[in-house]
């Protein structure tokens, strides 16, 4: 049985609440400001993050950059010398750094069709919107600039990186917007070839040294994306955060009903052969995304609609889960 994951959104009747999980709110994202000050997409990171090891060493930080080892010229200054290097060559070497003085960073955030879909605490596209909120929040807490191209099957919305409140707060306000156009009987067609179009926009915005982060399920993803997403790599950082549901990675033993807005089935899921086949194909669309964003040395978070989503990311970053009162 194959199933068009793309074209199926979950009842909504179905949701624990009227709302709750299925819309994300202004006032949701704007609380998750005080839920972003102590981690980072950036280094130094915690050895048990997934962005430590050889993928940080993609990820620029603040601070001194190093640039390059050359050898010591007279009136260098001593405590560059590189003692390691000197002993090895016989011949004084410095080290020579680089000051960072600003940084970007642009959120691409997925409110597609494909994304009204959720078997758990929330749909997908909520989950994106409170990624992107706290990337927009961690970001103007350091002082950088933040920008956004959000987009849903229709429209690409486009936010210049600006180093503000009013900056995130116009950038929240487009993804609530988008995100509460999405409904269960919208008559908008799925367009998988919307997530080329936002990585075409944000290679516009994205000239040079800025950290990118793709917040999407990668509903569309061909040979295009790839080379686009190549392109943004060459002179920028690219941070995936794949948004998954559960019932795709280990499906219940039930039935699940299900429906586009205009035909409802029901999935099987309580037959065995349902469950590893709708596994499989998850599992072979994952390693596909995860292995070009390997090949960029990219690194490709995953967010889950089940588990609160800054305890998804502190506990990916390795940072210590938040004290619960």
């Amino acid at each position: 049985m194959a199933v068009d994951w793309s074209k199926i959104k979950r009842v909504r009747g179905e949701c624990p609440a009227e709302t709750q999980g299925v819309y994300a709110s202004l006032e949701e994202l704007i609380r998750l400001q005080f839920q972003s000050r102590d981690f980072s997409f950036l280094p130094s990171q915690p050895v048990s993050s997934i962005l430590a090891g050889r993928y940080a060493s993609r990820l620029r930080g603040r601070g001194l950059n190093f640039e390059e080892l050359r050898k010591y010229q007279s009136g260098d200054d001593v405590r560059t010398i590189d003692w390691k290097v000197t002993a090895r060559t016989r011949s004084p070497y410095v080290r020579v750094y680089t000051e960072e003085k600003d940084r970007a960073v642009l959120v691409v955030c997925d409110q597609r069709l494909n994304m009204f879909w959720g078997t758990r605490e929330r749909l997908k596209s909520v989950t994106a919107a409170q990624a992107a909120a706290l990337a927009a929040w961690r970001a103007t807490a350091v002082g950088d600039r933040i920008g956004a191209v959000i987009f849903n099957d229709e429209e690409v919305i486009e936010h210049r990186p600006q180093r503000s409140q009013k900056s995130v707060m116009n950038v929240l306000n487009s993804v609530v917007r988008m995100n509460q156009k999405l409904k269960v009987d919208s008559k908008v067609e799925p367009n998988p070839s919307m997530l080329n179009e936002a990585l075409k926009k944000a290679l516009t915005l994205a000239t040079h040294d800025m950290l990118v982060i793709i917040v999407s399920d990668f509903f569309g993803v061909d040979k295009t994306t790839e080379k686009l997403t190549a392109k943004l790599s060459q002179h920028n950082d690219v941070l995936g955060i794949l948004v998954t549901d559960p019932v795709r990675e280990s499906p219940q033993a039930q039935k699940v009903t299900a429906s586009d807005g205009r035909l409802q089935m029901e999935i099987p899921f309580d037959r065995k052969s349902v469950r590893d086949k709708v596994v499989g194909s998850y599992r072979e669309e994952r390693d596909g995304i995860a292995h070009f964003m390997r090949k960029l040395s990219a690194p490709l978070l995953t967010l889950s609609n089940q588990g609160d989503v800054v305890d998804q990311i502190r506990e990916l970053l390795g940072v210590p889960s938040r004290l619960k009162k």
